[in-house]
């Protein structure tokens, strides 16, 4: 490497680029941030000095040493050769970074990112602008640090990340209580506090491990103290100024993704120069999602960052708003290979080219453009219902997605048009509109938006939920008054899809959608008033609604089939999704397993393998005493050198409160080192 500059890390020298494996961020009061760098071969200037170059900074809890390296080797070696450094940072209190992990984007992440951007811009090497990118948390954070303004940070690459932390992430969505609340405090507990890599930071491996499992928090109890939307989670919510983010921002989704809905609210809302992208896929980057096509994120990056970065005129700034895959034809099955379609663009988003068009339930079950009669139908759903939905975000095309909604449709209000004789096509964001009552206070409502094929098998296209106590806002709940009639809309979520002629569109409502959301108190049976003012709302897209349309454009699909390296396989990985029916105890049990595998990863061989089984239980004629049961296993070793790490998290659903418990248990070897339980009661607060 031709530079004047040496790390005090070791470094590895490959093609083009050389790998600073740790290099130490210092912060303000003491702590330290641990860094892992990819560093292009720096170029001397005439007399001696380094040529500096743009930096990259992703910033996340997943561990550069193992959790995210092989996804991290995809792509920066990439950027290296390109002349960017790439620079993974941990933060604080996970992988080899000091401190203790406290809770998702905190105040201290990002003071922490805004110190490591500072300090980053300060190096020799780096030419004082950056970038950001990262998927989900680090996409999170990426678009929450750019709010602060740090002014080193040039530009952001966004992808499955959301603008608002209470409607769109892993714990409430329009006020329902989402089951990955409990799953992901179960994920977080273990992957947050495993311990830094004694290669890294020698003999003082265990003090750490120990500090960060003694100040650990069950972290499912503070975000079940916050039940609606106040300070806690409009913490971090750009959407609370969306004119903050200035910097331009290029936000990426999927289809198949929790974090769908980003994009198109990003290029509407963000005042800086935004751009959006849905594709078909699942919560992955998108050079290797599933399903096919991929996209080719290299390319779209190393664009972006030179216009941003280095000032190349390429011409990013006049992409279109939005560039979104318009689904069609798709089948649930067992493994997605590939999802049928078509990449468009919308120059402006929103776009003058999507008009709304009104589908009317009627007392036939019919969905069509006129409104027959006013009527009453009612629903009371299997408080099982919702079998078929899938993960909150799917991070494989497998069980994770939607299954045949047939299924969950037989606990379900249907409503149905008659076979199409021509496509519709859709892009945005569905919304029901209700006149409803229900005969208790608190009640959920689900909706599905559904293909039907010629055979009748039933494609979820996308989904809403609305929790009827948060009808008018989620920052003031408010019960209903049984048996009151009210007009509500449930907002579904964006998507790009086009119904195919011969197929059908299918509106099911159901007043339940386990495990997906957590029941309310009450075995609700809910009203709904047909009329003119109950109604489907959908985006359609007018150039999509015929039977050949020529607006296709041309999205590159990376050149490299298989970016991810091949890490060593100890033992194979197995995963298996199944719902068990106890007849006899008339309960429903949902479980997931998963085991990784062990794998050894090359150049420092740290072998790791992580395990869970999450078990969802529930009556189908009460909600009460519904139960939820989340473990998680760590196993690391190195030589003669192994831990493991085990956590517990359980919940049971009483009229009145959530009872939560923990379990935390560490191993050295063989020798428990560590012991601590947790059990909290935590009052219910129009849930």
């Amino acid at each position: 490497m031709a530079t004047n500059f040496q790390p005090q890390t070791d470094v590895t020298q490959h093609d083009g680029f050389c790998v600073w494996e740790n290099i130490w961020i210092p912060l303000k009061d003491g702590r330290q941030l641990s860094a892992r760098i990819w560093m292009p071969d720096l170029v001397q200037g005439e007399e001696g000095g380094i040529i500096p170059v743009p930096a990259i900074f992703e910033y996340l809890p997943y561990r550069k040493r193992d959790g995210t390296a092989q996804r991290d080797e995809s792509t920066y070696p990439v950027f290296a050769r390109a002349g960017y450094a790439g620079v993974r940072v941990d933060i604080s209190g996970t992988g080899e970074s000091d401190g203790v992990f406290d809770d998702e984007y905190s105040p201290r992440e990002l003071s922490d990112g805004v110190e490591a951007i500072n300090w980053i811009a300060e190096q020799l090497w780096c030419s004082g602008k950056l970038g950001m990118m990262g998927i989900s948390w680090g996409g999170f954070n990426a678009l929450q640090i750019a709010a602060l303004r740090p002014a080193p940070l040039k530009a952001v690459i966004s992808i499955g990340s959301t603008v608002d932390r209470y409607n769109a992430d892993i714990h409430y969505k329009s006020g329902c209580h989402l089951n990955s609340n409990l799953s992901w405090a179960g994920v977080m507990q273990c992957y947050a506090n495993r311990p830094p890599d004694p290669a890294l930071v020698g003999d003082k491996w265990r003090k750490m491990w120990l500090e960060r499992l003694e100040g650990a928090n069950l972290i499912l109890d503070e975000w079940l103290s916050h039940q609606s939307y106040d300070d806690f989670w409009k913490h971090g919510s750009i959407e609370q100024d969306y004119k903050a983010l200035e910097i331009p921002s290029l936000v990426i989704s999927g289809w198949a993704d929790a974090y769908k809905n980003a994009p198109p609210i990003a290029a509407e809302n963000m005042p800086g120069l935004a751009k959006a992208i849905n594709g078909p896929w699942v919560h992955k980057y998108p050079h290797f999602a599933y399903p096919y096509p991929r996209s080719d994120f290299h390319q779209e990056a190393l664009r972006w960052w030179d216009r941003w970065l280095c000032e190349k005129q390429n011409n990013v700034e006049s992409l279109p708003a939005y560039r979104a895959y318009i689904s069609e034809n798709v089948r649930p099955s067992r493994w997605r290979e590939h999802e049928e379609g078509r990449w468009v663009a919308e120059n402006v988003w929103p776009s003058d080219s999507i008009v709304s068009q009104s589908l009317y339930l009627n007392t036939d079950y019919s969905l069509s453009k006129t409104n027959h009669a006013e009527g009453q139908m009612s629903i009371c759903s299997p408080e099982d219902t919702g079998i078929a939905c899938g993960e909150v975000f799917a991070l494989k095309p497998d069980t994770e997605t939607p299954g045949d909604q047939r299924i969950d449709d037989g606990g379900s209000l249907v409503f149905e048009t008659d076979v199409l004789s021509d496509a519709i096509e859709i892009l945005g964001q569905p919304t029901l509109s209700l006149n409803v009552a229900i005969d208790a206070p608190l009640g959920n409502l689900a909706v599905r938006l559904i293909d039907v094929h010629p055979d009748g098998v039933s494609h979820r296209v996308c989904f809403g939920v609305l929790n009827l106590a948060h009808r008018q806002g989620n920052e003031k709940p408010k019960e209903m008054v049984p048996g009151q009639r009210e007009d509500v809309t449930v907002i579904l979520d964006h998507i790009g899809y086009r119904f195919l002629p011969g197929h059908k569109i299918r509106i099911s409502i159901s007043t339940a959608y386990w495990p997906l959301i957590m029941p309310s108190p009450y075995h609700v049976t809910a009203s709904i008033f047909l009329g003119k003012n109950t109604a489907l709302s959908l985006p359609v897209r007018a150039t999509g609604n015929q039977m050949v349309v020529d607006d296709e454009i041309h999205m590159p699909e990376p050149e490299n089939a298989n970016p991810l390296p091949l890490y060593k396989e100890i033992t194979p990985s197995k995963t298996a999704r199944r719902v068990e029916k106890d007849l006899s105890g008339n309960l429903t049990h949902y479980i997931t397993e998963d085991d990784t595998g062990t794998t050894e990863i090359p150049d420092h061989a740290l072998r790791v393998r992580h395990t869970n089984f999450v078990k969802w239980s529930i009556s189908s004629d009460t909600p009460l005493g519904a139960q939820a049961h989340s473990q998680w296993c760590c196993y690391m070793s190195r030589d003669d050198w192994s831990i493991k790490l085990e956590t517990e998290v359980s919940m049971i659903l009483r009229a009145d409160s959530f009872e939560i418990s923990g379990k935390m248990l560490a191993y050295e070897e063989e020798n428990e080192i560590f012991s601590r339980s947790y059990q909290k009661s935590i009052p219910r607060d129009h849930m």
